[in-house]
Formats: structure tokens, C-alpha cells, sequence
């Protein structure tokens, strides 16, 4: 049927020709075109994903990284009918990667449906980096797949590329005596779909609600000193961050191993239980890492983790953990828990009341996914012992309940007390109610809190998602090891 099956097949036919000229094969397949029904018809449609293993260190990003760099672009050969020229293609590749493995490339893209203005603009809004064009470019707008924009801090000696422009201070797209704002673009850009998905809430966030913690010191150590600390690291249904922590503790020179809660049957549940409590009692670090614990079912985050830490047998090892020096470490879903089950703020489990701080549903109202600065506001806690207060660090969040809720009264106790560990900032490092760097709008941008004695905490930010090769096209966006910090306190 070619009205049915001739777009689809098409497409087939051209990943195909592109595989035959790379010398690559396609891994997989899925055919979810014959799920037409009666007079409902699946869209034409070929989704293909395409990986290129290659060494980190060799990685560029493709934003503006200086003003006065070159931008070039490098169009690639097609024939008459758009087809590229396939082992031209390939060789003009190969002589621009040796140009990024030497340096002399420091950002590039691959350009797109949007051509060469999209391209772009792309790479000058992460840092607002503007860039003056030397000539109007044919076929501006464009698909032109296969061809490039690389950027470059000295001249480009390659025939296949064309200086295009240079980039600017100005945040602009320039050409001639015309210019276009970038943050014009930005608004048009991202205000198309703002009424169906807000980037923004809103709601106005009390701007006043802003308090300055006390900042004690703690250089605690445990009583008994251990050369690695064991960490259980528990894995509940729905827990996705196990993997990056069990690395982060490795690395800091713990044991560290994960307990896989199973809730199939009742019999697993208290099997589960009872490995839990034996977990624990051998341990000197409680881990509860990030996740959707249950699917944050029902009506809310980390129900079920906080269920099974009041269990008694659970509740009476956690006790005594605490009891012989050790320490407790909640992420995201794992901070969630420990704030329902009352260990934090109060350094227990325990019924809660009405007054009890706790965290909730986004002021956006939706899952926020983004890299955030945190200002360390208070050293007391052992997971914090390396840092200084003001210490600004910029750390990936990803959650949908991760606003703190708390009232003045109970802010200020916990301000006094110098529990309140750390809080969102601006970039000049100041604690803000801004939406922008505040995403999920928390009372007094407070990000993570610990017990009055420090060594229970809980933060919204995953400072186990730390790697040499990660946030490339982040500035200054070190680790918070606060890992090792946690393993130094037992030495």
C-alpha cells in the first residue's frame, strides 16, 4: 500500500543508503506502523537514535565559550537531488575531529531542520556570547543535515570550510547594521508554549521569606575509628540512583553495597525487613539515594520508605545506629523519607503534627530538571566538614516534590540551631526566592537541613551525580564530595 506504507518505507531506504556508505549496521527494530485500526492510521513516521562512542576527554560542547573566536561553517556536498556525497563526507569528518582532538575546535553542531540560524542561535544563548556574521548566507533557513558550525580561538586552514562571522560581547545576532537581541529571541522562543508548559510559576513567592542561619563548625568524629566505614546503600521500588551513589561511596574508600527492598508478597516484604535490620546493624552509614519510591504513590513522595523506616524493627536499628556514632544520608526521594519519618529535622522516628516541616509538590506543578547553584550556609553537619559557608556549588536537580515547606517559627528555630545546611542561590551567590535558581519555590531557598547533632542529612541536590567528563558546558561546576567527608568522619 504505498499511501499507507510509502513515506515510511522511503525513509527506510535512505538510513539504509547512509549505513551502506558509513559501513555501519542498524542494532534493533520496531514495527509500530501496523498498528493502524479500522480508520485510525499511525502517523508515518521512522525514529532512528544514533550513537558515536568516543573518548570523553575529546568531547566538545557546542555553546560559545569566547568572544573574538572564528565561526566557521562547513557545508557538506550533495548532489543535485540533496543527496550528500557520502565519502566526501566522511573525509571532511575525519579532518575536523583531528582539528578537536588538537584543540583547535572548542565548540560545534551539527545543523539541523533550522539550518544555519537556528545553529546559531543555539550556541549563543548558553552563555549570551553574540556573533557578528560577515555576509549574508545563501539558504539561511535552510534543512542543511550533515553541515556544521565550528568554532574556533585561532584561523582554520581546511578548504571545506567558509569564515562565516566572529563571535561578540554583544548579546546578538549581527549582520551588516542589523541586529536581533538575544534575549529577544529567547522570549519569542520559549513564551510559544509558556500557557501550556511554564517554565515559570506564576505564583509570587513571599520575596522577604529570606533568613540567615547560624554557621557553627563541627569537627566531629566518630568514637570508634574505622580505615572504611560499610554503607548500606537501600534500594527501594522505584529507587533510580543507586548505581552513582554506590560509585560516589566507592570512590570516597567505603564499602558500600546496596539492600534491595522486594515487595512482590507479603513474605518478601518481611524478609526484606529483617535483612534490612541486619544491614543496618552491621553498618556505620544509612544511604537512602534518589528515586520515585513507589511511584511516589499514594498521594505523595517517599510514603512507602517512611512506612518501612517506622516499622519497629527498622525504627530500633536506625535507633542504634545513630546510637554508636553513625551516620544517615538522604538524597531527593531519600531526603523526602527522612523528613516523613521525622528524622529529620527532629533526629528520630517519630510522629509527626501539623507543624512539622515537610517537602512538597513543586510551585510549577510539574517534575523540574536542572543544574542549580546551592550556597553552603552551615558546616555543622560531618557531611559538610570540608566546605566553608558561602561555598557555592552548582548541582543537578531532578524531582517533582522538592519544595520545603516550613513555618517562620520552625525556619528560625532551625536557623538558630544551624541546621539549615545549605540554600539556593543566585549567581553571585546569594540565597533567592527566584523561581529561576529557587525551581521548586522551598520556604527560605532552603535546599537540605540536618539533625541538631549534623550527622543525619537530608538535600534535594544529587551531589553523587559527579564524573570528570559530566556538565561540560557548565562553568565551575566542581563536585560537592560531601561522600568523602562522611568517610573521613570515621578516621
Amino acid at each position: 500500500n504505498p499511501e499507507k506504507w510509502g513515506k515510511p518505507f522511503a525513509a527506510l531506504l535512505g538510513a539504509y543508503a547512509v549505513q551502506q556508505g558509513f559501513g555501519l549496521a542498524a542494532i534493533g527494530g520496531k514495527d509500530s506502523m501496523s498498528g493502524t485500526f479500522n480508520e485510525l492510521n499511525v502517523p508515518p513516521t521512522l525514529i532512528s537514535f544514533a550513537v558515536a562512542p568516543a573518548d570523553a576527554k575529546q568531547i566538545i560542547s557546542p555553546e560559545f565559550k569566547n568572544i573574538g573566536d572564528y565561526v566557521y561553517l562547513y557545508n557538506a556536498k550533495a548532489s543535485n537531488d540533496e543527496l550528500l556525497d557520502l565519502v566526501q563526507v566522511q573525509q571532511d569528518y575525519l579532518a575536523i575531529q583531528q582539528l578537536i582532538v588538537t584543540g583547535q575546535v572548542n565548540a560545534a553542531y551539527a545543523i539541523g531542520k533550522g539550518g544555519i540560524a537556528e545553529a546559531l542561535y543555539l550556541m549563543a544563548i548558553g552563555n549570551k556570547i553574540g556573533v557578528t556574521l560577515n555576509h549574508v548566507l545563501d539558504g539561511f533557513f535552510n534543512f542543511n543535515y550533515g553541515s556544521l558550525i565550528i568554532v574556533s580561538s585561532g584561523r582554520i586552514d581546511l578548504p571545506m570550510v567558509q569564515l562565516i562571522g566572529q563571535t561578540q560581547a554583544k548579546p546578538a545576532l549581527t549582520l551588516a547594521t542589523q541586529e536581533i537581541s538575544l534575549d529577544e529571541l529567547i522570549d519569542i522562543w520559549q513564551n510559544k508554549l509558556a500557557t501550556v508548559f511554564p517554565l515559570q510559576t506564576e505564583e509570587v513567592v513571599d520575596k522577604t521569606k529570606l533568613l540567615q542561619p547560624q554557621s557553627p563548625h563541627s569537627n566531629a568524629r566518630a568514637q570508634t575509628r574505622l580505615a572504611a566505614p560499610r554503607v548500606i546503600v537501600s534500594v527501594f521500588p522505584g529507587t533510580n540512583c543507586e548505581y552513582d551513589t554506590l560509585k560516589a561511596f566507592r570512590q570516597a574508600g567505603a564499602v558500600a553495597n546496596t539492600m534491595v527492598f522486594r515487595n512482590l508478597t507479603t513474605e518478601h516484604i518481611h524478609q526484606s525487613i529483617i535483612e534490612l535490620v541486619q544491614q543496618i546493624n552491621q553498618a556505620q552509614i544509612l544511604m537512602l539515594p534518589g528515586g520515585f519510591s513507589a511511584g511516589d504513590e499514594p498521594d505523595g513522595s517517599a510514603k512507602f520508605i517512611a512506612t518501612i523506616l517506622r516499622n519497629p524493627q527498622v525504627a530500633d536499628a536506625v535507633h542504634e545506629l545513630l546510637a554508636r556514632d553513625g551516620l544517615i544520608l538522604g538524597i531527593c526521594n531519600g531526603f523526602q523519607a527522612l523528613v516523613k519519618s521525622g528524622l529529620l529535622p527532629y533526629g528520630e522516628i517519630r510522629e509527626l503534627d501539623k507543624s512539622a516541616p515537610t517537602l512538597t509538590y513543586n510551585l510549577i506543578g510539574r517534575h523540574i530538571s536542572r543544574v542549580v547553584p546551592t550556597r553552603v550556609a552551615s558546616t555543622l553537619s560531618p557531611w559538610m566538614s570540608s566546605f566553608n559557608v558561602g561555598d557555592v556549588h552548582n548541582i543537578a536537580m531532578s524531582h517533582g516534590e522538592g519544595r520545603f515547606v516550613i513555618s517562620d517559627e520552625f525556619a528560625q528555630q532551625l536557623a538558630s540551631n544551624g541546621q539549615i545546611i545549605a540554600q539556593y542561590a543566585d549567581l553571585v551567590g546569594n540565597p533567592t526566592m527566584d523561581t529561576y535558581f529557587n525551581p521548586n519555590g522551598s520556604d527560605f531557598a532552603i535546599e537540605s537541613i540536618c539533625s541538631a547533632d549534623g550527622r543525619i542529612l537530608g538535600k534535594m541536590g544529587h551531589s553523587e551525580r559527579k564524573g570528570t567528563h559530566l556538565y561540560k558546558n557548565i562553568p565551575d561546576c566542581r563536585e560537592q564530595d560531601i561522600f568523602a567527608n562522611g568517610v573521613k568522619y570515621f578516621k
